[in-house]
C-alpha cells in the first residue's frame, strides 16, 4: 500500500461512535486518524482476502488440480434451472412468472 496520503476521506459519525474512536484510538496510543484508518484497512483486507488468495496444502492442491483438468460434464437439469424464471423476473402487475402467460 503507498504511504503517499493525498486522497480524502469524510465521513459523519454520532456523538457515542465519535467519543468510543476516540477513546479506543487513546488507548492504542494512535491519533484518531490513524486508528480510523488503520482500523478500516485491516477489515478491508480481511473481508478481501478469500477473494483473492486462498491456501492449499499438497494433497488438497493436488485434488484441487485435478478438478480443474477434467473435462466439463453436462449437470442435469442445471440449464432448464438457470434458464428458468425466477422470483426477481416477477412481472410489474405481482403476477407471478408461470402466471403471466396464462
Amino acid at each position: 500500500m503507498s504511504s503517499s496520503k493525498a486522497e480524502r476521506l469524510h465521513l459523519r459519525v454520532g456523538p457515542e461512535a465519535k467519543a468510543l474512536l476516540e477513546a479506543a484510538s487513546r488507548a492504542a496510543g494512535d491519533t484518531l486518524s490513524g486508528f480510523v484508518l488503520r482500523a478500516a484497512t485491516e477489515a478491508a483486507t480481511e473481508i478481501l482476502a478469500d477473494r483473492r488468495v486462498f491456501v492449499l496444502d499438497e494433497n488438497a492442491w493436488q485434488i484441487f488440480d485435478q478438478a480443474l483438468s477434467r473435462p466439463a460434464t453436462e449437470v442435469p437439469g442445471l440449464s432448464e434451472l438457470l434458464s428458468a424464471p425466477t422470483v426477481l423476473d416477477q412481472p410489474a402487475d405481482g403476477t407471478s412468472p408461470h402466471q403471466a402467460g396464462r
